[in-house]
């Protein structure tokens, strides 16, 4: 059985290609409501479930995963780190592992970009954000990171249209006029016309790809100089990694 660690996009379409290919594989997301990416897709099981280092262990030997595709989010550091942490350092666990990463995205707009490791570091040097209005398009789950900051601006916070993720918003400090569930990525218009809607000046994103929108942020932010701070993705030593299908396709040869 092949694992595919999913939840994302370009998870959709690596479990369509191992449906085509009569591969048996599994597929685990961390909601419910994830499980809706996957709808469409043939001979598939998806299994919710948030796995802890040793509860990665037992999946493997439930499933009897000879393989691991790890398509979670770029900012999703402790499942693969886990995922990494087993095929490499257990000798009775050495199984293959790619790491499917999404293309990042580049800009020649560097005027209005600021680029900032983490939140922690952008917090702890949050003169930037003081006395502005301020969208968070970071994730419900680092919200609570901006609670104890809400006198020093007005944040707005986009987020998934999940009852977890309004739930995640409200004990961070968001009352409902402060907050959009919507699902990436927006078009140019939409996405404009948001920023618009509560006058916004200054953004805060993740370096999460075109799947996120990231793209559209980069082209607005010069379009309506509105300052973008955008997180860098973790790094991670991957031990194999894929960036297109056919990559994928290459390393489906070996099974």
């Amino acid at each position: 059985m092949i694992w595919l660690i999913g939840g994302t996009s370009e998870s959709v379409i690596i479990a369509r290609l191992l449906s085509d290919l009569k591969q048996d594989f599994v597929v685990t997301v961390t909601t419910k409501s994830a499980c809706q990416l996957y709808e469409n897709i043939n001979n598939i099981q998806v299994v919710v479930t948030k796995l802890s280092l040793a509860q990665m262990r037992d999946f493997i030997s439930l499933w009897q995963v000879f393989a691991i595709i790890d398509a979670s989010h770029p900012f999703a550091l402790e499942v693969s780190q886990n995922a990494i942490h087993l095929v490499t350092s257990s000798q009775d666990l050495c199984l293959p592992y790619l790491r499917y990463e999404r293309e990042m995205v580049t800009t020649n707009n560097h005027k209005n970009i600021f680029y900032y490791p983490d939140l922690q570091s952008l917090l702890s040097d949050n003169w930037i954000l003081k006395q502005k209005k301020v969208l968070l398009t970071i994730g419900a789950k680092y919200l609570h990171l901006f609670k104890p900051y809400h006198h020093q601006a007005q944040f707005y916070a986009r987020i998934l249209p999940y009852q977890s993720s309004l739930e995640l918003a409200e004990k961070a400090g968001f009352g409902c006029d402060r907050i959009i569930a919507i699902r990436p990525p927006l078009s140019l218009e939409l996405e404009k016309a948001l920023w618009q809607l509560w006058d916004i000046e200054i953004v805060v994103t993740k370096a999460g790809g075109k799947a996120g929108g990231e793209d559209i942020k980069y082209q607005l932010a010069e379009e309506l100089k509105i300052p973008l701070v955008v997180i860098k993705r973790p790094s991670l030593n991957y031990p194999l990694m894929a960036k297109s299908v056919e990559d994928v396709k290459e390393f489906l040869k070996n099974f």
